[in-house]
């Protein structure tokens, strides 16, 4: 009867825990005011780790009362909403806290200090264009990455959105871009799936004025666009 009792209280402590500590989130989610998940800084998603973690111990933790759960819980919460005042107030403080946007893309080209700087290799620059329907960089003029690592783009003016349907053209047959090198190295299957060979590769990276692979950093092919190089420097 008395296990049963102190059974029944466990459940009890964590269902008020539960409670108050959802409600609790719920109010500082609020207050804070964040919006969308893709728009959340790294120190945001750090922070809400956190805040989840110290609600988690608190909850399965006996000897932690509520009183602890709302004490913790209100402490982070004003820890935030100082930082969100700092970042407001003191402009400077934005790039500590927040960080700033890079252009990866510039006029076409891409940039490979700051894909190092940023941590990302060009197969990952490659997902994230296709994410906003563009499956060649050579559409591109600048590309920004943003704090919340998402990817904004600018296509090149040639490229704009204006269908073959508005022009009154006939439709046009499209193909996927291949990518041949990356970082100097050439990706051999790839290069047998369109049918080209290493000596065709070699050939026109010398038309324009390379001498070897080791000196391309990307190259992708594509029937309609035909091969767009980038060399290392």
């Amino acid at each position: 009867m008395e296990a049963e009792r102190g059974f029944f209280l466990d459940l009890m402590d964590i269902t008020i825990k539960l409670i108050i500590g959802f409600t609790s989130l719920f109010f500082v989610t609020k207050i804070i005011g964040k919006t969308q998940l893709n728009q959340i800084t790294p120190f945001d998603f750090i922070s809400a780790m956190v805040m989840g973690e110290l609600l988690g111990n608190a909850i399965y933790d006996k000897e932690i009362g509520i009183l602890y759960v709302l004490y913790t819980l209100t402490i982070w919460a004003v820890l935030m909403l100082i930082i969100e005042k700092v970042s407001q107030k003191f402009i400077k403080s934005r790039t500590v806290l927040e960080g700033n946007p890079d252009i990866i893309i510039r006029n076409g080209i891409i940039d490979r200090e700051i894909m190092k700087k940023n941590k990302i290799d060009v197969n990952t620059l490659l997902e994230l264009l296709r994410q906003k329907d563009i499956f060649t960089i050579q559409d591109v003029e600048f590309a920004v990455l943003e704090p919340s690592g998402t990817l904004s783009v600018l296509k090149k003016s040639g490229v704009m959105e204006v269908s073959r349907d508005d022009l009154g053209l006939p439709v046009k047959e499209v193909d996927l871009l291949t990518t041949l090198i990356i970082d100097g190295i050439v990706l051999y299957d790839n290069l047998d799936g369109i049918g080209l060979n290493i000596n065709w590769l070699l050939k026109e990276i010398k038309k324009e004025g390379y001498q070897k692979i080791e000196d391309i950093f990307y190259a992708e092919w594509s029937s309609s666009y035909g091969l767009f190089l980038q060399g290392r420097n």
